[in-house]
């Protein structure tokens, strides 16, 4: 009688941690600000991405165990970023990557936060946006990558199958 109430609990316990497990990550995203500082006209980027993802994304990729405590976590991070999310620049026809200066990254809260800026004296508009970042570990990533400078605002939003949209002005008729 006992065992069978010990083997009933251990089985409630492990259908709990189960449903647990599956409820706790049902969504992957990824977040960007991208802006105009009005004092240096640099363009200025941060990344919002959840730390156990991108972690789990290089291990993969890389084929190691990855976590902070790695003794390039920053350097492996930058990597991936860096080949994941660009900025275009598109004039007469030719296209331009944007030199996006690493600045460095923070972990807070299970985010980690990266920081990038470009000198650019162009606006935003026209602006052709690759981020796959993620998507291809989780397929159902999706990234938003919100945007603002003086005179426009928006978002874009990519996926597995948006990998790269452009900046563009949406008049308003008022």
């Amino acid at each position: 009688m006992v065992k069978s109430a010990l083997f009933k609990s251990f089985i409630v316990c492990l259908l709990c941690g189960v449903t647990l497990s599956s409820v706790a990550h049902r969504y992957f995203f990824g977040l960007t600000d991208l802006s105009v500082n009005p004092k240096t006209n640099n363009i200025e980027v941060i990344h919002q991405i959840t730390g156990h993802d991108i972690d789990n994304a290089i291990a993969e990729q890389q084929q190691i165990h990855f976590s902070p405590e790695h003794s390039e976590y920053e350097k492996f991070i930058q990597d991936y970023v860096e080949a994941h999310f660009q900025l275009i620049d598109i004039q007469e026809n030719e296209k331009h990557i944007i030199k996006l200066n690493w600045i460095g990254l923070e972990i807070a809260k299970g985010n980690v936060y990266i920081y990038q800026e470009a000198n650019f004296e162009n606006f935003l508009s026209g602006i052709v946006v690759k981020n796959d970042l993620l998507v291809d570990t989780y397929p159902k990533q999706i990234n938003t990558v919100n945007y603002q400078n003086g005179k426009i605002r928006g978002s874009l939003t990519f996926s597995s199958s948006v990998k790269t949209a452009e900046i563009t002005i949406i008049k308003n008729n008022d």
